[in-house]
């Protein structure tokens, strides 16, 4: 799994990115999300927990 940071657009001086993360295929179908499957995210105490809605 990989967190990457994406450029997304530039406003002026400022630059706008986008987070990505990449989940293993077999995670992905064990989980039985399709691509467009919306997605929630939670955090606790440094942990991120996410589910499909």
């Amino acid at each position: 799994m990989k967190l990457q940071k994406r450029f997304n657009r530039k406003v002026g001086e400022k630059e706008y990115s986008k987070w990505v993360i990449i989940l293993p295929q077999e995670k992905v179908e064990e989980l039985g999300w399709k691509e467009g499957t919306e997605l929630d995210l939670e955090t606790k105490k440094g942990v991120a927990i996410l589910k499909a809605k």
